[in-house]
């Protein structure tokens, strides 16, 4: 608890250095206490932007506020654009821990040289949460090693209690922090910081993304050795490339910028659309090229999942947006249902037109998917439309991805780029194969629902009740026996045609 309170008394010395309090007073319109606290602590000096003194505290006060300030730069719904093109600037680099061996050798319970046959002591990266060595096992293969940060967990809970006691108090003195929601982002960034401090489950989100890529010439991913990853240690194959921020290097191995770019583009498509399943933190320092310009994806630490229904959803919504259809995309946000009955289309339509115009004005390379999609996020808040988190995360990533994209090509499109992999997805999804596929997966939901058919009927008969449970279930049960009886005759007539064409070749 002690521990607790100098830490607190740490960051509030911190936050006065800088004028973090000048910023929300003022924020909050209380002119009179800012005037008298500035007058009190006449000493500092405020010249600089708030933006570029919000990113100075966070370095200031360490590894973890570093993170949460790079969780705040992707929520440009909630930040304004000053302190969220700031806040991207905060690089997540810290000084190596040393002791290596005494803390492998703690996990491991064996010395380093019965584990590998070499290991490099002096890392070749170093972040808040881990750091990663060269080693090599002894069948030969070349290996990186990521080893989290020791006493990380103790450190963070305390941070993260302060976090939310923060939070609490902003949103119960400060009007503005309802809008802001400061208490659902600290719960976002403890989410996404328990995910990164579990090594299994950052070594498992590499190996379905690997799969998904397996043999491609577009993406890989490195290997996890499975026989050497802990929970705090996690050991991949080595990779070697380029960092995709690195453009004169990129340049100079002969790299096609512009095709890159479009790869780019094609890669993130693919993962949202085709998979359901998308790399969450592609900032340049987990990007590389190797020398065959396939993009090598490292640090699965965070990653999105999407369901067909959030699949269609957005799908539908860029389709209405870039047809200027305004109506079409209140309707989808009433279909989803994540809409209040009582939402005021007529209203909201208006909303989603006054946000969208000026952006589709530009030329298409200038028009942004994510600032498009980040805008209706804004406008749906305000009508109390919940925003799913996995979509927010994906928002995030678009947001890396065009940067990163025109990084390499600024001319680049993204309408452009991506329009051939929507439109072969779309015609998969529409297609006769997918129709196939569909019937094939639920055919045996059917079969098994339909003997529950007269027993869920004599059940609600004898209740002579209204319950929901039992005719929602019966309901279901009758739509599915529909789709089945459908399904049935389609098939027999099929077979029938099939047949026929058959005994009129033979008799030719």
């Amino acid at each position: 608890m002690v521990g607790r309170w100098l830490r607190f008394w740490r960051i509030a010395g911190v936050a006065f250095h800088y004028g973090l309090d000048d910023v929300v007073l003022g924020a909050a319109g209380l002119k009179r206490l800012r005037r008298f606290i500035n007058a009190v602590l006449f000493f500092r000096k405020l010249n600089t932007p708030p933006s570029v003194r919000l990113r100075l505290a966070l370095e200031d006060l360490g590894p973890l506020f570093v993170k949460f300030g790079q969780l705040l730069s992707t929520r440009r719904d909630l930040l304004a654009p000053p302190f969220a093109e700031e806040l991207a600037k905060l690089q997540d680099q810290v000084p190596p821990f040393a002791h290596v061996e005494k803390i492998l050798f703690k996990i491991y319970h064996k010395p380093l040289q019965d584990i590998f046959r070499a290991f490099e002591l002096t890392p070749v990266a170093s972040a808040s949460v881990a750091q990663v060595h060269r080693a090599v096992l002894f069948d030969g293969s070349t290996v990186a090693v990521k080893i989290l940060r020791p006493n990380l967990h103790k450190m963070i809970r305390h941070d993260l209690a302060l976090l939310d006691m923060g939070a609490t108090m902003l949103t119960r003195f400060w009007r503005e922090a309802q809008r802001l929601k400061p208490r659902e982002v600290v719960a976002e960034f403890r989410k996404n910081l328990e995910a990164e401090l579990d090594l299994l489950r950052e070594g498992a989100n590499a190996s379905q993304l690997r799969r998904n890529f397996l043999g491609s010439p577009l993406l890989i991913v490195p290997k996890i050795f499975w026989d050497y990853s802990m929970p705090e240690v996690l050991v991949m194959e080595w990779m070697e490339g380029i960092p995709v921020s690195n453009i004169e290097a990129l340049q100079q191995a002969g790299i096609d910028l512009k095709r890159l770019a479009h790869r780019g583009v094609e890669i993130f498509f693919m993962q949202v659309f085709r998979d359901g399943f998308f790399h969450a933190d592609m900032h340049p320092g987990n990007i590389f090229i190797n020398e065959h310009g396939q993009y090598i994806a490292l640090d699965c630490g965070i990653v999105g999942t999407l369901s067909e229904k959030d699949k269609h959803y957005l799908f539908e919504n860029f389709a209405a947006l870039a047809q200027r259809n305004y109506r079409k995309a209140v309707e989808l946000q009433i279909e989803s249902g994540w809409a209040p009955k009582d939402l005021p289309i007529e209203e909201l339509e208006a909303e989603i037109r006054t946000v969208s115009e000026p952006i589709f004005d530009k030329p298409l390379k200038d028009i942004s998917l994510a600032r498009i999609l980040m805008r209706l996020f804004t406008v749906l808040r305000r009508y109390q439309i919940s925003i799913q988190p996995q979509l927010i995360l994906l928002q995030k990533t678009l947001f890396n991805v065009e940067g990163l994209g025109r990084q390499l090509y600024p001319d680049l499109d993204i309408w452009k780029a991506a329009e051939p992999f929507l439109m072969r997805w779309l015609a998969h999804e529409r297609g006769p194969k997918a129709w196939q596929e569909k019937i094939s997966k639920e055919y045996p939901r059917w079969i098994y629902a339909l003997p529950e058919l007269p027993m869920l009927l004599h059940e609600t008969l004898r209740r002579k009740t209204s319950d929901d449970d039992a005719m929602n279930r019966l309901q279901q049960a009758l739509h599915q026996a529909r789709l089945y009886n459908r399904m049935l005759v389609f098939f027999i007539v099929a077979a029938m045609l099939y047949l026929l064409f058959f005994f009129v070749l033979k008799s030719q």
